[in-house]
Formats: structure tokens, C-alpha cells, sequence
């Protein structure tokens, strides 16, 4: 069954390494290849021709005003119709909630083909920091009326599958990340990746994401204040790049600024660090957490968002308050005066991390794909859909 299945994706990007999300749509066309799973990728953003790992088709798109980096599909619905026809698929799998996502929707009730959503990025989270408390109460509202028209929404994390249960979400299921302990591993730690960066005999706190404010970043910021003022033993590494790095190099003053790094460059920063902090409270899952996990590192996060659902806190990492730079600080301090307690929670992490494989995420996901077409086939399945 699953080799005869014909799926198509959709997404606001497919731009190799654009963020968490292609991160993870580029690991599953590997997964679906070896698998010979037919497959096809409809997006604003796609990879030139001969880059391409699959079958993708570029939909026309205009710049998102706070975004420039991301594009919003210009009429989806007429531009992919055509090309979905010609493939003929068993079901739809929208990977964000744009115009894109919302125009597969509508095309899956029209042709009543089965539609399922991950739900990637806390675009509802995003409003408070742009002010724009409208925006929040919007998002809900068209979140609700999006999401429960797919016959399933796959949820990365139990607190994020919880908040939006909360909000009137329903077909929810936990289908969380995996991550590769092949790419991010304590093999690619190395000594001289510190002395390069005149690092050598210091503790560093390792950043990893996009420079962007919802990010909390300003949480970050406060926090590298308040210990630079008690402390000399350590170094913080931001990698990745954004809007906001002019910004935060004038209020980070020492810290290191690596840019964006992927490949074999990011394992071994990864590996070749002692902490991760990362305070963010908008993510649904956070894949640099059980990245850094997998590479022994003890990840320090906020306790709001779902990146904390990955954590044990005291067993496998540390939570702290959301928004709170002196008790992340303090966190932070517990960890670089303990060393022992460090390795302690870091080979827990360690251990949690290598549980986690992709294939066994993607074999889990191809089986809802089978029980949802299957189940599909039956009348009163398509009409409870249609009512929602």
C-alpha cells in the first residue's frame, strides 16, 4: 500500500534550508525516495531545476511584507490544478496555513480527496511580538476553520497539541520530530573549533535559529548582560542569521556571530559546544533542541511553546520560566558551576535523542496516511469531514 500511494505537499518554502520546516520536508523526500513513494512538492519558493529532489512546481507568489524572505501564493488555486490533476493523488498534506495551504483545502473538498496539516510554526504566538493583538484573535478564527476541515492534524507537541485543543482544534495527533544521530553526534566535537574562534578554555552557550525577535531574542540578550556582569568563564555562539543580527551584535557585545551554518559546519558546532539556550516560546516542537541533545549538549529552555516537551527538566535538560533572564541566567550557572551535573543530564539527553529516529516518525506517518485513505472510503467519514 504505501508504495502505490501518490502524495502532494504543500508549503510556503521548499528554499534548501530556509528554515526548521524545509529541514524536515527534505528529510521526508529522502525517506519517501528510498520508499519509492510517489510524491510531488507545490510551493512559492522551490529550488532551481536540477536541484530539485523531487517533483516540485513553483506557484506564483508575491514578498510577505514582515517576512522578506518568504513569499505568499498569488492565486494558488488556479496556478497548481492543473499539475495535481496530472497526478492524481491519494491524498493532500498542507505543511503551513497560507493561502496555499487554504487553497489545497478547498481543492481536496472539491475533488473529496483526503487532506491532512502538520502544524509547523506558531504563527498565532507571533502576534505579541509585532503588537498586532488583532492578528493573534484572526489567526485563531482562521486556524479553526482551516485546520479542522483536514481529516488530521499532526501535532509535533503534547503542549502545543493541548493549546490548540484548547482553541477548538480538533483530529489532533502527536507526531513529534525525529532527528539524524548520524549528522548531529559527539563525534563532530573538536578542540580546535574553539580555539578558531578564540574560544579556547571557555564554556559555551550555543544559540541556533533565525535572528529574528519571536524568537526571544531579547530574553537572550538580557541573559548574556546579567552573566557577562558575574562571570568571564564563558562564551556565547549565535548560529544563524536574520533581520535582527545588526541588532543584536550592538547588544551582545563579545558574543560570537556565526552566520547560517548547515552541513557538517553546524555538527560541529553543535557538538563542539557545552549548553544550548534557547528561550523561545513560539516554537511547535524545536528541532535544535534534540539536535543538540544528539550531539551532548544539556538544552536550556523556556517553559512555554513546545520546545520544552522534548525536555525532562533536571533529567535530560533544564526548563526555566518563559521570559525570565535572571532565572535563565541562574539556570545557566547551575550547569557551568556543576560539571558533573552537566555530563549527568547531557548523556541522558544523549540517550533520549537516539531514540528518536526519523524512520520510525515516518513509518508512523505513512500508516495514518494508510488509515486515513482507507477511511476515507467511507460515506459517513466524508460527510462528518464536510460538516466541520
Amino acid at each position: 500500500m504505501n508504495r502505490h500511494m501518490r502524495i502532494a505537499y504543500f508549503n510556503g518554502t521548499m528554499k534548501p534550508g530556509h528554515d526548521g520546516v524545509t529541514r524536515v520536508l527534505y528529510r521526508l523526500i529522502e525517506s519517501l525516495n528510498r520508499r519509492s513513494v510517489e510524491n510531488v512538492f507545490f510551493s512559492p519558493l522551490i529550488p532551481p531545476e536540477g536541484e530539485r529532489p523531487t517533483l516540485m512546481f513553483e506557484v506564483p507568489s508575491f514578498i510577505f511584507p514582515w517576512y522578506k524572505e518568504y513569499r505568499v501564493a498569488w492565486l494558488p488555486g488556479k496556478s497548481f490544478e492543473d499539475q495535481l490533476s496530472d497526478f492524481k493523488p491519494d491524498i493532500l498534506h498542507i505543511n503551513s496555513p497560507c493561502s496555499l495551504g487554504y487553497a489545497a483545502v478547498r481543492y481536496a473538498q472539491r475533488h473529496t480527496i483526503p487532506v491532512v496539516a502538520t502544524y509547523h510554526t506558531h504563527f498565532a504566538s507571533y502576534a505579541k511580538y509585532y503588537n498586532v493583538k488583532a492578528l493573534e484573535l484572526f489567526s485563531w478564527s482562521y486556524f479553526r476553520m482551516l485546520y479542522n476541515n483536514c481529516d488530521r492534524v499532526f501535532v509535533p507537541s503534547q503542549p502545543i497539541l493541548s493549546e490548540l485543543s484548547s482553541y477548538g482544534i480538533r483530529n489532533l495527533e502527536f507526531l513529534p520530530h525525529g532527528v539524524d544521530a548520524n549528522t548531529f553526534s559527539p563525534q563532530f566535537r573538536s578542540m580546535d573549533w574553539k580555539h578558531e574562534l578564540g574560544l579556547s578554555g571557555k564554556n559555551v552557550l550555543l544559540s541556533v535559529g533565525r535572528l529574528v525577535w519571536e524568537k526571544d531574542l531579547r530574553t537572550l540578550a538580557e541573559t548574556y548582560r546579567i552573566l557577562s556582569n558575574r562571570r568571564s568563564d564563558f562564551a556565547l555562539v549565535l548560529a544563524g542569521d536574520g533581520p535582527i543580527r545588526e541588532e543584536l551584535q550592538t547588544m551582545m557585545p563579545g558574543a560570537v556571530f556565526l552566520g547560517h551554518q548547515s552541513g557538517e559546519r553546524l555538527s560541529r558546532a553543535y557538538a563542539s559546544s557545552d549548553i544550548l539556550v534557547f528561550p523561545s516560546t513560539t516554537e511547535t516542537f524545536g528541532n535544535v533542541v534534540v539536535e543538540a541533545m544528539a550531539s551532548g549538549l544539556v538544552p536550556v529552555c523556556a517553559d512555554e511553546g513546545g520546545a520544552h516537551g522534548n525536555v525532562r527538566d533536571g533529567l535530560t535538560g533544564m526548563i526555566t520560566p518563559a521570559r525570565d533572564p535572571d532565572r535563565l541566567a541562574s539556570t545557566i550557572e547551575i550547569l557551568l558551576d556543576h560539571p558533573g551535573k552537566r555530563a549527568e543530564l547531557a548523556d541522558q539527553a544523549l540517550r533520549y535523542a537516539r531514540s528518536q529516529s526519523w524512520e520510525v516518525i515516518f513509518d508512523r506517518l505513512l500508516e495514518h496516511y494508510v488509515d486515513i485513505i482507507q477511511g476515507f472510503a467511507k460515506p459517513r467519514a466524508r460527510k462528518r469531514r464536510r460538516a466541520a
